[in-house]
């Protein structure tokens, strides 16, 4: 195992690099340490693996499966320990696209499915070993050679993280994932060299809080935990996939990915994966736990792959800081009715303003340029402040908090801009301030307590709170929060300056 061992000390130098010179130098011998030792297993791995000339989605990858690449990627990828390289590589290909493992290691085989279905958000299932994808039945198969008398594996699982919804799970697809214990006699269309990860972009999809929360966010988190955001090497496979929704987030998609995107709903050629994973993992609302990842990535990793994704030149010079207000309008609540002043009254205080309602059809790549060049934003709760996500750490962030959803403005924005490093401040509207004075009594529990009615029922939160309420804010007590934010955000612009 002197081969093995070397790969760890290689490893553990690269691990305690001291400056991006150095440590890519230290790559360049790890690779060097396992391609040799690749080379010196030749008699055991079959590298010269060349997808089927008809396939798809391959003319790209043929030189990385010729020149043994293949093994490295996945070796760089998932850090094995030598016995777990031993069992999930040691691999042979035949020529009629089947495969099964050399006999020396079949019985060293670990179980071909495993699912973890003990988190109340998501289930999460890997296919530890080649997978066999046929979309047109949305089943996974995994070869499992290891013994011939071991019963098959058969899980189902709907790979989206909000499993405690019955209702909206079950409008997302349902996979199917078994082994077999015999080699599989359907060819493959396309081979891959890359893992593949599986997921829906079903349920609420959309809206744009639920598209990062439900979707960007778990995957980020899913792709971190794996280490493979890094070099990008995997494929997604996509269920509940509409092709609006893939042009509209092709350019975040593209930071996890350097390989074209299975649409799991359009796909009818079959697929061959060196394993793949089902499920994405959420650590809950738009959170990203570093205790739960391997380097302790935070939301600014997450905010530096956005940055990748929709990067910008720098903003022109401004004389003023600039403000973006988010706005609502029609019949969706929380409207700000003196928005007009309010935007005068941020001019007055010095702000430079620019009135920002987003639509469905919004650019992602437009809106970034606009937030991402701006000092602070100011809007009332509701999905479009997922936008903040585009503010620079150091912007500032002001969130109008309508009666009945304090809860809801922490968890889903609050939390999530104080991990980004943004200024953060809220603003909790009073009674007054609220339109439901317009419909309820001053002595009514919808004004009196708030708490109490959320708590007896999401319902009532969700049609009183979020629909029925529009806000009217004080000019003399929000502008002092106006003032405050300027000196944040012209403190934050002399400071980039």
């Amino acid at each position: 195992m002197a081969g093995y061992d070397r790969i760890r000390r290689r490893e553990t130098d690269v691990a305690g690099g001291k400056n991006g010179e150095e440590e890519e130098r230290l790559r360049g011998a790890l690779l060097t340490e396992r391609k040799t030792l690749f080379s010196s297993q030749r008699g055991t791995f079959s590298t010269g693996i060349a997808p089927r000339k008809d396939s798809k989605y391959t003319s790209h990858e043929e030189k990385k499966f010729n020149n043994g690449d293949y093994l490295s990627r996945v070796l760089r990828v998932f850090r094995p320990s030598p016995n777990h390289f031993l069992v999930h590589l040691k691999i042979i290909f035949n020529k009629d696209s089947r495969w099964v493992p050399p006999p020396s290691v079949q019985s060293q085989l670990t179980t071909p499915i495993s699912c973890d279905r003990s988190n109340e958000r998501y289930d999460f299932c890997s296919l530890n070993g080649p997978s066999f994808l046929d979309p047109t039945t949305s089943t996974f198969l995994v070869v499992d050679s290891s013994s011939s008398t071991r019963q098959p594996i058969s899980e189902k699982v709907r790979p989206y993280p909000r499993k405690w919804e019955k209702d909206i799970m079950s409008h997302i697809k349902e996979l199917i994932l078994t082994s077999s214990g015999t080699p599989i006699s359907t060819p493959c269309d396309v081979w891959h060299n890359a893992p593949a990860l599986v997921f829906s972009a079903g349920g609420y999809t959309g809206n744009l809080f639920h598209d990062f929360n439900d979707g960007f966010i778990p995957l980020f988190v899913t792709a971190t935990a794996n280490s493979i955001v890094s070099d990008r090497n995997l494929v997604l496979v996509i269920a509940n996939c509409r092709n609006w929704w893939l042009t509209k987030y092709v350019e975040l998609l593209s930071r996890f990915t350097n390989y074209p995107i299975i649409n799991l709903d359009n796909e009818t050629a079959t697929h061959c994966f060196p394993s793949a994973s089902v499920g994405l993992i959420s650590h809950g609302y738009m959170t990203i736990d570093p205790t739960l990842l391997p380097h302790s990535e935070t939301f600014l990793n997450f905010r530096t792959l956005l940055e990748a994704a929709y990067v910008h030149g720098q903003s022109p010079p401004t004389a003023r800081p600039r403000l973006v207000l988010v706005s609502r309008s029609g019949g969706v609540g929380r409207v700000i009715r003196n928005q007009d002043e309010i935007a005068r009254a941020a001019e007055e205080t010095g702000f430079e303003v620019s009135i920002f309602e987003p639509t469905q059809y919004t650019s992602l790549s437009e809106a970034y340029g606009l937030i991402n060049g701006s000092h602070a934003m100011i809007g009332v709760h509701g999905a479009a402040l997922t936008h903040s996500l585009f503010l620079r750490p150091g912007s500032v962030f002001v969130q109008v908090v309508p009666l009945g959803i304090d809860w809801l403005a922490e968890t889903c924005f609050g939390k999530s801009a104080r991990d980004m490093g943004l200024e953060y401040m809220e603003y909790k509207i009073r009674v007054e301030e609220s339109s439901l004075v317009e419909k309820y009594k001053r002595d009514d529990l919808v004004l009196k307590n708030p708490k109490a009615v959320v708590k007896e029922a999401w319902l009532k939160t969700k049609e009183i709170y979020l629909k029925d309420q529009d806000v009217e804010l004080d000019l003399a007590r929000f502008g002092k929060y106006l003032n405050k934010a300027f000196k944040k955000a012209k403190r934050f612009m002399d400071k980039e300056a």
